[in-house]
C-alpha cells in the first residue's frame, strides 16, 4: 500500500489505535517536524506501524467517506436538544425557524459563489447566514476523544476540530453532499496527504490556511518567476550566529514554550521551535573569513536544489552574463582623490585589476591624490581600484557576482505591472497623497442590512445575601469565616507555599490601612500623609499575588486609589518609562511593595532605589511586618461616595502610550455583581487562575469578585506554567475546582503535555473561562481542548469564551452551563464562516464552503447583565452600523470605566459616545455632501470597547479583531492576527520560531504599511531565510491582497517581551522605527506596496510658442525645443523680472600707474620696493613656523628655478611644466620660476605614498594630457615616482625628464621673459564632483583681473594677515595660495590641510595667535574641526584661544553652501568669540574660479527658504521658515567686481525669470579662456565658454558654470561702509592708503557706470551704496547640473536626499546617493556595530519615501570613510558608483528593495 494511502487511512484510525501506538505515531510526527527524519523514512515507518490496522479499516473508511452527511451550516441549538438541526425549517423569507419556534431573521447576505453544489432541495445546507450555530454538547464524529492524534475529529458546527490549531480559518467541508462524491473524496484525501502538521503545532496554524497558501504559491508557478537578487552581506555579518540573549525570556504570552518541554529529566517530546534557545548549547560556526560576494558563484549551483514543494521564486544564474545581454557601461569617471585621509594598513585589493591598471593609458580613470602622511581608519577617496572597462555584468576570475548584474536582476523583477494602476494626474501635495492612499473601490461590497437595534442583556438581579461592598464582604468573611482559604499560591516547583485565609487577609489589610493612615512621608521639606482619595502605586511581582491582594484591600479600607503597575526590571526599560509618565500625571508619590520586590529593584551606587527614567521620585513603603492597629481603629467608619474613584487600571494604546482608566466604586461593585450573576458564582467555590492578577480579567475575577462571593482562588505563577504547562489541570483535579481562568495559550500548553493527561479529571469544572475568547484564533484552542478532554470529564458547555477590554470591562461572556431555564438566548452558541475580502471592507458576508480565504469565528457569548450594546462605525462619527456591517462594539451599563485620567479629550471620544441613527454627512446625488445634525440613539452615553465585531442572532457577540490590531492599507482593513496565520502557514518549522511574530503597521507617505518581524532560528541559512521571506510575500499578497512593506528576521530572543512573556508589540514597533531592533535579515518591498506615489511629471515635446520679448530686442522667435509643461521658458512671465546681475567694472587707474598687470612684474616690483616684507609663512602641525618667504627671497628662488629649467630642461617659452609638490613654499617658487621663463605650469597633487597603485596613474595621466615636457618636484617625491612600488603601476623609464628643484644651475637667468596679457599663464586641472577631469586655460589677463577683483572685494593690503587652509592645486584654493598674496602684498599664513588632520585645533589656534582677521578654508576643514573639537571648547578656552579677531571666514567650495555644517561650526565656536556673521561661503567653478566671495565689508549672508517640491520642477517658490517641505539656502557670497551673472535654461538657452531655477551663466574678465582638454567626451562642452541666449541680448557671450541656481534681490541687513571697522590703527595707516585709493576709485567707477534700462531690472553685484539699506543680487547655488537625479520626470539634487538620510539615524556618519539604471542607490556609512547595519535599511527607505516621494532601489551599508570626499569636502558620487558596481566597496550589507 502506498504511503499516501497509509497516511490518509492512518489519520482516521488514530482514535481507535492502542495508546502505545498513538504515542509512537506522535513521536514520529515530532521527528518529521524537527527535521530529524526524511519524508521517505517517515512514511515508511508510519506505514509499518499502521500495517496491521490498514486492511481491516480501508474499505470501511472509503465507504464512510461516501456516506458522510452534509454539515449543518447555520444551526442554533438548545443544549437540551442536540438534534434540533434536523427539525429546523426554512421559510420562503429566509427566516430560519428552530424546533422550539424561535425565529431569527438573517440579514447577512451570502457571497455569490460560482460553485453551487446543492440542489434546491438541499437549500437548508447552504450558507444562508453569517452564523453557523453549534450545540455546545455536540460530540465529534468518530468518537474516541482524548487521543493524541485526533486529526479526524471535528464538531458538527462546521469548523474543523483539527488538533494543531488548524481549523480556525475555514471549515473542513470537503464532504460528499451527493453531487460529486469522487471528486470530494479525492480532494479530501489530497488534503489529508498534504498535511504534515502534528498536534505539537501552534494555535495559529490552520490546515485550510496552509492549503490556501500552498495553492496560492502553486498558482504562481505558472507565471514567469521573477529573479530576486539576494541581499549581499559581509562574511563577518554572515558568520555571526544569531546570538541568544540570556537576559530575555524566550517565551511569549501567546506562543511561548513551557520550560517543561526542555527539561532534561522530562519525557515529553516537543518540536525544537518550542524550545527556549537560551537552553540550547551554541553551535560553533567555523567559516573562512572571506567576503560573501566572493563565494556567491560557488553557491550558484546549490540554489536550484530547493524542494519543489517550496516553490522558490528566484533562480540564480551562474554568472551575470546569463542574466542580460552585455551592455556598454559609460566610461569610468576620474576620481579626485584629494582626500585628507589615508587608506587602512591592511586593506586588501584585487591585484588582478591593478596589474593591468595602466596598460591602457587613456582608458582608465585614475585618481588625483593628495600628499598625505596622516593615517585614518579608511581612505575616503583612494580605496577603489581602477578597473579596466570590461563588462561589469560578468564575473571576474574570483567568481564575484557583480553588483550591476544584481541591479539588473532587480530591474527585471520590478518590470512586473503594479497591482493597482496609479490614480489620475494630481499635484504632489499631501492631501492628494492621502486621497490616493484610500481609493474608492466601486466593486467593494456594501452593507445591505437594516440599521441595527441595541441588544439588551438580562436584568441584573443581585442574589440575596450578597455583601453590599467589597469592604463589607471582606469584613464579613474575615470575621465569620476567618479560617476559610481565600488565596493559595504555588511556587515555581508546583508546591503550595502559602495559603491566605480570609481572617489573615482581613487583619493584614487592617494593618496596612492603619499604617497608611498614620505614616508620614517626606516630600522634600514638606511632610505629607495619605488622605482618602489619594493615589498610590502597587508594585508587586507576578509570583506574589497574596501581598498584592492584602495591599489592595488595605488601600480600599483606607480609601486610597491603587494603581497596579508592572515591576520595573531595569532603569533603562522603555515600558516602565511610559508607566512613569502615568505615575507623574496621577500625582503618585508613594509606592507599596513587598520586601523581596524592594530588594530586586535597581539600585544606585549608594544603595538607594535608583530613580527610573521618566518616573517621579517615589517613597517606597513595604507592606509586610507592620504593627497591629489599636482596638479603637475601625475600618468601617470611613464613608466614601459611590462616584469616587476606586482604582486606576493602566492600558496601552496602539502607539505604546500608557493611559490610566479611572474606575468608580459603583462601577467596580456593579461589575462584580454582573460577573457573579453571569458566572453563577457561589460562596466556597474554588477558582484556578492562570492570568495576570493585576489587571483585566484576572483582577476582576480572582481579586474582586472572588472576595465578594467568599471564594477560594488558586494562583499559578507564570514561571510554573513554563515549567509544567499541565499544572493548572492537575490543580483542578486536586482541588475539584469548579471554575478556571485561562487564555487559549494555556489550553494549547495543556494539549502539549500529553504525558500528564492520564491522571487528569475535569469533571468538577463547570466553567472554563477563556479570557482571550475575542481573538478569532481562540476557536481552534477551544475545539481541540474539548475534543481531547471530553473523555476526561470536561463538559462542552463549560468552555466559556469572553470578550473584554480595559474601558468596558467584560463586554460579553458565554454563560456556563447554558441551561434553558434562564432563556433561550443563553443556550445558543454559534460560529460563522466569513469572507476575509468582505471583512476587509467592513462588511459581513458568508463565504462559500470551499473558499480558501475565509475566516471562521466563534461567538463570545451574550451581553452582560444590566448592559446594553450597539455597534457603531469605527471611524468618523459614531453612526449605528447595519446588521451586516463590522464596527466597534460600544456598551452602556453601570459597570464601565469612567475616564482616562487627566485626558479629557480622549475621555469624551471614548467614554461619552452617543450613537447616531444616521450619517451626519450624507452624499448628494449631484456630488458633495449634506451636513446635518442627526438624532442620537438616546441620551445615554456609551463606552467604546476597542473591539471590532458584529451582533449575530440571539444576541451573540462576534469579535473579528481589535482597533489596536487593525491595519488600514489602501482603504482596506486587515487584522494582524490574520496576517500571522498566513505567515505561519508557509512552512516555518525550519526557519522561524512559531509564536514569536510581531505584525504591525507604520505610517509612510500617508498610508499604513504592513511590517512583519519574526524570530529566526539560529540554524537557518541566509539563502533559506531569503527564500522563505519571498514565499511569505507571495502568500500574503495572494490571500489578503495586501503587500508586506517590510519583512524582517531577528535573532532568537531579540523581540521585546512583556513581563508575562508575550511579544511587546508597541516596544517592537518603537525599536523598529528608531532603528534599534537589530534584525538579521531584512526584505523591503516598497515598489509593490507603495501605490500612491505622485504621477510622474510629463515633459511636453514640440510645443511651438512665439515668445514676446522685451522692448529692447523687438523681435520674436519660435522655440520648438523641450520645455517645462506649465511655463514656456523664454517667455516674459508677468510680474516676474528676467534675472540679470550686471558687472561692476574694476577701476585700476591709480594702481595701473605704479603696478604692472603681469603677476611677474608685480613680484619684481615688490622685491624692489619691499624686499624684506614677509609675504608667506608655512606652519607645521604643531603651529610653529616651518619656513618663511620674503618678496626678495621668492624673486631670487624663482630666478634660480627658471635658470634650472632653461639649462637642464631646455624649456622654451610656451612649454608645459608639471609641478608635483606637496602644499608648501616650494610649489610657490616653482610656479613663479616657470612664469619667469615664460613656461606654462601645471600644478599636480602628488601621489599618495600609501596608495600608489591607485593614485599614481592619475598623476601620470595629467602629465600626459597636459603635454608636459618636464616634471619638476622635490627629492622625496622623485624617489616615490621611481620606487619599486610605483614601478608595478608605471614604468619609471616612461616618465618625462624629472628635475629636482634643489639642483643648482650653473648660470643665472638672462632675463625674465616678456609675454602678452592674452597668453596662457597656467593650466588649471581639476576633477568635478561627477569625477570628470578637465583642464582650463588661464591667461595673464584673467589672472590679473581675478586678483584685482579679490583684492578690492576682500580689502587685502600689505598690513593684513590672511590664514589659508586650502589645497593649492586648482580653483580658488590655488589662486589664494599662490597668486593673490603676491598681487596684494598681504602676509599669507599657509596651513596644509593634512596638518590640521594631525592637529585639529591648529587652524583655530593660528587665527587666535596671529590675530588673523581674514581666513579662507575648505568644507573639509570646517567639518574636521566641528567633529574633532566638539568636546574641546573648554580646553581651547583655557589655552586662551580667542576668535573675536576674525572678521571674515570664507569657506571655498564648488557646491551648494552647507547650511547645517556652517551653523554647527558657528554655534560650537561661538563660545570662543566667533562672530556668526563672519562665516560665509564662496562660489567658483571650472569656467571661473571666483564668481562670488563674501567681501570684508559685505553684509551678512542672506538666507531664504524655498519649496523643495517646487525645485523638483525647476521652480523657485519662497516659503516661510518652518513651512512643510521648506529648504534653507544661503547665498554663495557677493558677486565679485567685474562679474555679470544671468540665469538661463540649460536646455533651451532661454533667459529665465526670477521664479525659475536655471543654469548660472557668467560674464567676467577673469573667466577662463577655454578648455585645454576634457577627459572623456568633449562634444557636450563645446559651448561652455561661448554660450549665447536665444532670447534678449543674443549677441553677448557667457560661460556656462554647469551649476543650477537662481538670483534674488536682497536688502542688506547692515549699513554699508567701505571698511568693516573704525579708523585704522597707526601701524597700518601708511599701508592702507593704496587700498583706500582703490576703493574710492571703485566707488567712482560705480557711480559713473551706466546701468542701461530700468534700474529695477538690473543691479550691480558687489556694489557699495551710500544708503543705509543696500540692494544687491544674491546668488543661490542649488546644485551641479551633472549631478541632478532625474526620476519620475522630476529633478532631485543628491544633497537634499542625503540630508534627509543623515537625519534618520544617529549611527549614520555619512551618505551619498546616485542612480543606476533608473534605480536610486543610497550608500550609508555605519558608525557603529555591524549588527546595526540592517536597522538602517527600513529607516532610509521610509525617510526618502516620506520626504521625497522616491523609492530607494538599493541600500548599501559600508564602513566609515568609504564615501569618497575630495579636498574641498565635496563627495565624489560617480566615483563611488563605479566602486560599487565594480564590487570594491566591501559593504557590510546590500539590500535590494523589491
Amino acid at each position: 500500500m502506498s504511503a499516501t494511502a497509509a497516511n490518509f487511512l492512518g489519520m482516521d484510525l488514530i482514535s481507535s489505535l492502542p495508546s502505545d501506538v498513538r504515542e509512537k505515531l506522535a513521536e514520529l510526527d515530532l521527528e518529521l517536524s524537527e527535521g530529524d527524519i526524511t519524508q521517505k523514512g517517515y512514511e515508511k515507518k508510519r506505514a509499518k506501524l499502521l500495517q496491521p490496522y490498514l486492511k481491516k479499516q480501508e474499505l470501511n473508511d472509503v465507504e464512510k467517506a461516501k456516506n458522510l452527511p452534509p454539515p449543518p451550516y447555520y444551526n442554533i441549538k438548545d443544549s437540551n436538544n442536540s438534534n434540533n438541526s434536523n427539525n429546523s425549517n426554512v421559510n420562503s423569507d429566509g427566516v430560519i425557524i428552530s424546533s422550539e419556534g424561535y425565529s431569527y431573521v438573517t440579514e447577512v447576505p451570502s457571497l455569490p459563489s460560482s460553485q453551487q453544489r446543492h440542489s434546491k432541495k438541499s437549500d437548508f445546507h447552504q450558507p444562508s447566514s453569517a452564523i453557523s450555530s453549534s450545540s455546545s454538547s455536540a460530540t465529534p464524529q468518530g468518537g474516541g476523544g482524548g487521543a493524541p492524534g485526533y486529526e479526524n475529529m471535528r464538531p458538527q458546527g462546521g469548523a474543523v476540530g483539527d488538533p494543531g490549531y488548524q481549523n480556525t480559518r475555514e471549515p473542513n467541508t470537503f464532504q460528499n453532499h451527493g453531487a460529486h462524491p469522487p471528486s470530494n473524496s479525492s480532494q479530501h484525501r489530497q488534503r489529508r496527504t498534504q498535511r504534515k502538521v502534528t498536534h505539537n503545532e501552534k494555535r495559529y496554524h490552520s490546515e485550510v490556511r496552509q492549503e490556501a497558501v500552498q495553492q496560492a504559491l502553486a498558482a504562481l508557478k505558472s507565471r514567469p518567476k521573477p529573479s530576486l537578487p539576494m541581499p549581499s552581506k559581509r562574511s563577518s555579518v554572515l558568520n555571526r550566529s544569531p546570538g541568544c540573549n540570556d537576559e530575555l525570556d524566550s517565551s511569549s504570552d501567546d506562543e511561548s514554550i513551557p520550560e517543561e518541554l526542555i527539561s532534561p529529566d522530562k519525557e515529553y517530546n516537543y518540536p525544537r521551535d518550542h524550545i527556549s534557545n537560551s537552553m540550547l548549547p551554541p553551535e560553533p560556526i567555523i567559516k573562512p573569513p572571506i567576503r560573501e560576494s566572493s563565494i556567491i558563484a560557488q553557491q550558484q549551483h546549490l540554489r536550484h536544489d530547493v524542494k519543489q514543494s517550496q516553490a522558490p521564486i528566484q533562480k540564480y544564474p551562474s554568472s551575470g552574463s546569463e542574466r542580460r545581454p552585455p551592455q556598454n557601461l559609460p566610461p569610468l569617471p576620474t576620481s579626485d582623490t584629494s582626500s585628507t585621509d589615508s587608506p587602512p594598513i591592511g586593506y586588501k585589493r584585487d591585484h588582478e585589476f591593478t596589474d593591468k591598471a595602466y596598460k591602457q593609458k587613456h582608458l582608465n580613470a585614475p585618481d588625483i591624490t593628495q600628499f598625505n602622511n596622516a593615517h585614518r581608519i579608511a581612505d575616503r577617496v583612494t580605496r577603489y581600484v581602477n578597473v579596466s572597462q570590461t563588462e561589469l555584468n560578468e564575473t571576474d576570475a574570483n567568481g564575484k557576482w557583480k553588483v550591476s548584474a544584481k541591479i539588473q536582476q532587480l530591474l527585471n523583477t520590478l518590470k512586473r505591472p503594479k497591482r493597482r494602476p496609479l490614480p489620475e494626474f494630481y499635484e504632489d501635495n499631501d492631501i492628494e497623497l492621502e486621497i490616493a492612499a484610500n481609493p474608492k473601490d466601486p466593486n467593494a461590497p456594501k452593507p445591505e442590512g437594516s440599521t441595527m437595534t441595541p441588544v439588551q442583556g438580562e436584568q441584573l438581579s443581585i442574589p440575596a445575601g450578597l455583601p453590599r461592598t467589597l469592604e463589607c464582604a471582606l469584613q464579613r468573611y474575615g470575621i465569620n469565616s476567618f479560617k476559610s482559604s481565600m488565596a493559595t499560591v504555588l511556587d515555581p516547583n508546583g508546591k503550595i507555599t502559602t495559603t491566605l485565609t480570609y481572617g489573615k487577609l482581613y487583619s493584614r489589610a487592617q494593618k496596612i490601612a492603619y499604617a497608611l493612615s498614620t505614616k508620614i512621608f517626606s516630600k522634600g521639606p514638606e511632610q505629607v500623609t495619605l488622605k482618602p482619595g489619594d493615589r498610590v502605586a502597587l508594585v508587586y511581582p507576578n509570583n506574589d499575588p497574596l501581598s498584592f491582594i492584602t495591599a489592595w484591600y488595605g488601600c480600599m479600607f483606607r480609601g486610597l486609589v491603587p494603581l497596579p503597575i508592572e515591576l520595573p526590571l531595569s532603569s533603562s526599560d522603555t515600558p516602565p518609562q511610559q508607566v512613569g509618565f502615568l505615575l507623574s500625571s496621577c500625582g503618585i508619590t508613594v509606592a507599596l511593595t513587598s520586601e523581596a520586590c524592594l530588594k530586586g529593584l535597581p539600585k544606585s551606587a549608594t544603595g538607594e532605589i535608583a530613580k527610573l527614567k521618566g518616573w517621579p521620585r517615589l517613597q517606597w513603603f513595604v507592606t509586610e511586618h507592620l504593627p497591629k492597629p489599636p482596638k479603637d481603629f475601625n475600618v468601617g467608619n470611613l464613608r466614601i461616595e459611590e462616584t469616587a474613584a476606586a482604582y486606576i487600571e493602566y492600558t496601552t494604546d496602539k502607539e505604546g502610550s500608557v493611559m490610566g482608566i479611572t474606575v468608580t466604586r459603583a462601577a467596580m461593585i456593579n461589575h462584580c455583581r454582573a460577573l457573579t450573576m453571569a458566572c453563577h458564582y457561589t460562596e466556597g467555590e474554588t477558582i484556578v487562575c492562570v492570568l495576570d492578577f493585576k489587571r483585566e480579567v484576572g483582577l476582576w475575577h480572582a481579586v474582586l469578585t472572588s472576595v465578594l462571593n467568599g471564594m477560594h482562588v488558586v494562583f499559578i505563577p507564570y514561571a510554573l506554567m513554563k515549567l509544567r504547562p499541565s499544572s493548572w489541570m492537575q490543580l483542578i483535579t486536586k482541588h475539584r475546582a469548579s471554575c478556571c481562568l485561562v487564555k487559549s495559550r494555556d489550553l494549547h500548553w495543556g494539549l502539549l503535555a500529553t504525558k500528564d493527561h492520564k491522571d487528569i479529571s475535569l469533571a468538577s469544572l463547570r466553567m472554563l473561562l477563556v479570557a482571550d475568547g475575542a481573538n478569532p484564533w481562540s476557536l481552534s484552542s477551544c475545539d481541540q481542548f474539548l475534543n481531547v478532554f471530553q473523555a476526561k470529564g470536561l463538559r462542552s458547555d463549560a468552555i466559556c469564551p469572553c470578550a473584554s477590554s480595559s474601558e468596558v470591562f467584560t463586554v460579553s461572556l458565554r454563560r456556563p452551563g447554558r441551561s434553558s431555564t434562564t432563556g433561550f438566548c443563553q443556550s445558543a452558541t454559534g460560529r460563522g464562516v466569513l469572507s476575509m475580502a468582505a471583512l476587509s471592507h467592513g462588511v459581513v458576508r458568508v463565504d462559500s464552503e470551499d473558499s480558501l480565504t475565509s475566516l471562521t469565528l466563534q461567538d463570545c457569548g451574550q451581553v452582560m447583565p444590566g448592559a446594553q450594546m450597539v455597534v457603531v462605525r469605527s471611524e468618523g462619527a459614531p453612526v449605528l452600523c447595519k446588521t451586516d456591517q463590522v464596527g466597534e462594539i460600544c456598551v452602556t451599563s453601570g459597570s464601565t470605566g469612567a475616564s482616562y485620567f487627566g485626558l479629557d479629550g480622549m475621555t469624551n471620544s471614548t467614554f461619552k459616545v452617543q450613537p447616531l441613527l444616521e450619517d451626519p454627512e450624507q452624499p448628494k446625488e449631484t456630488g458633495g455632501t449634506i451636513v446635518s445634525s442627526p438624532k442620537p440613539l438616546s441620551e445615554e452615553y456609551y463606552v467604546r470597547s476597542g473591539l471590532l465585531g458584529f451582533l449575530g442572532p440571539g444576541g451573540l457577540v462576534f469579535v473579528c479583531g481589535s482597533r489596536d490590531g487593525l491595519m488600514t492599507v489602501t482603504g482596506r482593513k486587515h487584522n494582524a492576527d490574520d496576517i500571522i496565520a498566513t505567515v505561519l502557514a508557509v512552512e516555518p518549522m525550519r526557519f522561524i520560531y512559531r509564536g514569536r511574530i510581531a505584525v504591525f503597521s507604520i505610517k509612510v507617505l500617508r498610508d499604513e504599511r504592513v511590517c512583519v518581524i519574526a524570530e529566526q532560528r539560529p540554524d537557518c541559512s541566509e539563502e533559506e531565510s531569503f527564500q522563505w521571506m519571498s514565499r511569505v510575500l507571495q502568500a500574503v499578497d495572494s490571500i489578503h491582497q495586501v503587500g508586506i512593506y517590510c519583512l524582517a528576521l531577528v535573532p532568537p530572543n531579540h523581540l521585546p517581551k512583556t513581563p508575562l512573556g508575550g511579544i511587546h508589540l508597541c516596544e517592537a514597533r518603537r525599536r523598529f522605527l528608531e532603528g534599534s531592533l537589530h534584525p538579521a535579515n531584512v526584505l523591503m518591498c516598497p515598489h509593490t506596496c507603495v501605490t500612491n506615489l505622485p504621477k510622474p511629471r510629463e515633459m511636453h515635446q514640440g510645443v511651438q510658442t512665439t515668445a514676446k520679448l522685451s522692448s529692447t530686442s523687438g523681435c520674436g522667435i519660435t522655440d520648438t525645443g523641450r520645455r517645462i509643461a506649465s511655463v514656456m521658458v523664454g517667455n516674459l512671465v508677468p510680474r516676474h523680472r528676467l534675472i540679470v546681475a550686471p558687472r561692476l567694472h574694476v577701476g585700476m587707474a591709480e594702481d595701473g600707474e605704479r603696478k604692472p598687470q603681469l603677476i611677474t612684474g608685480v613680484l619684481r616690483w615688490r622685491a624692489n620696493t619691499s624686499p624684506d616684507h614677509i609675504i608667506f609663512t608655512l606652519l607645521n602641525s604643531k603651529g610653529a613656523i616651518a619656513k618663511t618667504l620674503t618678496c626678495s627671497e621668492l624673486h631670487k628662488r624663482a630666478e634660480k628655478i627658471a635658470a634650472l629649467l632653461q639649462e637642464r630642461g631646455k624649456i622654451e617659452p610656451g612649454d608645459h611644466v608639471a609641478l608635483i609638490f606637496p602644499p608648501g613654499l616650494d610649489l610657490l617658487c616653482a610656479f613663479y620660476g616657470c612664469l619667469y621663463l615664460g613656461a606654462i605650469p601645471i600644478t599636480i597633487r602628488p601621489p599618495h605614498p600609501q596608495n600608489l597603485i591607485t593614485t599614481l596613474p592619475t598623476v601620470r595621466m595629467i602629465v600626459d594630457v597636459s603635454k608636459s615636457g618636464i616634471v619638476l618636484s622635490i627629492q622625496p617625491i622623485i624617489k616615490l615616482l621611481k620606487s619599486r612600488e610605483a614601478a608595478s603601476s608605471i614604468d619609471p623609464k616612461t616618465w618625462p625628464p624629472i628635475l629636482d628643484i634643489d639642483d643648482n644651475p650653473k648660470r643665472k637667468l638672462a632675463g625674465i621673459a616678456t609675454v602678452s596679457l592674452d597668453s596662457s599663464a597656467y593650466l588649471d586641472f581639476s576633477v568635478s564632483t561627477c569625477g570628470r577631469l578637465s583642464g582650463v586655460n588661464i591667461t595673464h589677463r584673467s589672472l590679473s583681473s581675478l586678483c584685482a577683483s579679490l583684492k578690492l572685494a576682500c580689502e587685502l593690503y600689505p598690513s593684513r594677515h590672511v590664514a589659508l587652509c586650502l589645497d593649492p592645486y586648482c580653483g580658488l584654493g590655488f589662486v589664494m595660495w599662490t597668486l593673490i598674496g603676491v598681487y596684494s602684498g598681504h602676509h599669507s599664513i599657509l596651513i596644509a590641510p593634512y596638518e590640521v588632520e594631525a592637529n585639529p585645533s591648529l587652524w583655530l589656534s593660528t587665527l587666535s595667535q596671529h590675530r588673523v582677521r581674514d581666513t579662507f578654508c575648505s568644507y573639509g576643514v570646517i567639518e574636521l574641526c566641528t567633529k574633532a573639537l566638539s568636546n574641546s571648547v573648554p580646553s581651547l578656552k583655557q589655552r586662551n584661544v580667542d576668535l573675536r579677531c576674525v572678521r571674515t571666514c570664507v569657506v571655498v567650495g564648488e557646491e551648494r553652501p552647507r547650511v547645517t555644517l556652517t551653523q554647527q561650526f558657528c554655534k560650537l565656536f561661538q563660545g570662543l568669540g566667533l562672530n556668526t556673521r563672519c562665516v560665509s561661503t564662496s562660489f567658483g567653478c571650472r569656467v571661473n574660479p571666483a564668481i562670488c566671495v563674501q567681501g570684508a565689508s559685505s553684509a551678512e549672508s542672506a538666507q531664504v527658504y524655498v519649496d523643495l517640491r517646487a525645485l523638483r520642477n525647476n521652480r523657485v517658490a519662497l516659503v516661510e521658515r518652518g513651512a512643510p517641505n521648506s529648504l534653507c539656502l544661503i547665498e554663495s557670497g557677493k558677486l565679485l567686481p567685474g562679474v555679470k551673472v544671468i540665469i538661463a535654461n540649460p536646455e533651451t538657452k532661454g533667459h529665465c525669470g526670477d521664479s525659475h531655477l536655471g543654469e548660472i551663466w557668467v560674464q567676467s574678465p577673469h573667466n577662463a579662456n577655454g578648455y585645454f582638454t576634457i577627459y572623456g567626451d568633449e562634444t557636450d562642452y563645446n559651448d561652455h565658454f561661448n554660450a549665447k541666449l536665444v532670447t534678449g541680448a543674443t549677441s553677448e557671450v557667457y560661460a556656462r558654470t554647469g551649476y543650477l541656481g537662481f538670483l534674488r534681490r536682497t536688502e542688506c541687513s547692515q549699513a554699508a561702509s567701505i571698511l568693516d571697522e573704525t579708523t585704522p590703527s597707526v601701524a597700518s595707516r601708511d599701508s592702507d592708503t593704496e587700498s583706500l585709493n582703490s576703493m574710492s576709485q571703485l566707488q567712482l567707477n560705480f557711480s559713473n557706470t551706466s546701468l542701461g534700462g530700468n534700474s529695477e531690472h538690473s543691479l550691480v553685484g558687489g556694489a557699495v551704496n551710500s544708503s543705509d539699506q543696500e540692494l544687491h543680487d544674491a546668488v543661490y547655488v542649488v546644485g551641479a547640473l551633472d549631478e541632478v537625479i532625474s526620476l519620475r520626470g522630476m529633478n532631485y539634487h543628491p544633497i537634499d536626499i542625503e540630508n534627509s538620510v543623515l537625519r534618520c539615524h544617529k549611527k549614520i556618519a555619512e551618505c551619498a546617493v546616485f542612480t543606476w539604471t533608473n534605480l536610486l542607490v543610497v550608500v550609508v556609512e555605519l558608525d557603529g556595530n555591524e549588527s546595526e547595519a540592517l536597522d538602517l535599511v527600513p529607516l532610509v527607505t521610509n525617510t526618502v519615501l516620506e520626504e521625497h516621494q522616491l523609492i530607494v532601489g538599493v541600500v548599501v551599508v559600508v564602513d566609515p570613510g568609504v564615501v569618497p570626499i575630495n579636498s574641498r569636502g565635496e563627495k565624489q558620487r560617480m566615483h563611488l558608483r563605479d566602486g560599487f558596481l565594480a564590487d570594491q566597496l566591501d559593504p557590510i550589507y546590500v539590500a535590494y528593495n523589491m
